[in-house]
């Protein structure tokens, strides 16, 4: 799980810890590719692990749909022959990060930037409309956040999106059934607990700090931490590049 990818002065400039440098995120994905594996998108990762061929992959997800992410990620990922998903914010394209009060901002993409990271290889998912976390909404902003981003990002890139990614990871049943019955064919968490499945995908946060030897450590506790998902859950997508 990462978020944005960008020079950085000083720790300070990154109060929420998101920021990941392209040296850094370049070192990261080497080592990926010397441990014989691929970062590959979410929904291809499921597909994969439908059809038994998953071995070798890792899934690599970005959110919020920052600018940075298709100056500075999407090079490098094409470069170590990877690919990723990103999860936007369709009521906030060519906006910034305005639920990061602290700040710095940063700009996200427009319409045009989401076309090209599509275009790119790129899985664009759902992040909501607002960024607002889930389980605050009633019904009715609910399915707003859900159903209106999913149509705005079908207008946009011409695909309907497979994922959505739960906005600061929080999620509940009423949330989960919510994604499933607006269509999306998965979506991603950060530690659901009980809810891990197709609907609650657990990721790993990466960022700044991440070298090797955390590296290795976060992939070894992770099935530890966290639940495996249910071989009955973890089904294909319908995702296709």
């Amino acid at each position: 799980m990462y978020h944005s990818v960008a020079p950085l002065a000083s720790p300070e400039d990154d109060p929420y810890r998101v920021t990941v440098t392209p040296e850094r995120l370049d070192r990261q994905l080497g080592l990926l590719r010397r441990r014989g594996l691929r970062g590959v998108s979410v929904g291809e990762l499921l597909d994969a692990h439908a059809a038994g061929r998953s071995a070798g992959l890792v899934g690599l997800s970005f959110d919020d749909g920052y600018a940075d992410f298709a100056e500075h990620a999407l090079p490098l990922l094409l470069r170590h022959g990877c690919t990723a998903s990103l999860y936007v914010l369709p009521g906030l394209l060519g906006a910034d990060n305005v639920w990061d009060l602290r700040g710095p901002r940063k700009p996200l993409l427009d319409a045009e930037g989401v076309r090209a990271c599509a275009g790119a290889g790129v899985e664009i998912g759902s992040h909501g409309l607002l960024h607002r976390a889930l389980p605050d909404l009633d019904d009715r902003e609910l399915r707003r956040e859900l159903w209106e981003s999913r149509d705005l990002l079908r207008a946009t890139t011409g695909v309907t999106p497979a994922g959505f990614c739960y906005p600061y990871g929080a999620v509940g049943p009423r949330e989960s059934a919510a994604v499933r019955a607006a269509g999306y064919r998965y979506a991603c968490a950060i530690d659901p607990g009980p809810l891990t499945g197709r609907y609650a995908l657990p990721r790993v946060h990466v960022g700044q700090r991440d070298g090797a030897a955390r590296l290795t450590l976060k992939a070894l506790l992770h099935p530890i931490r966290r639940r495996p998902v249910p071989p009955a859950e973890a089904v294909g997508t319908g995702f296709r590049a």
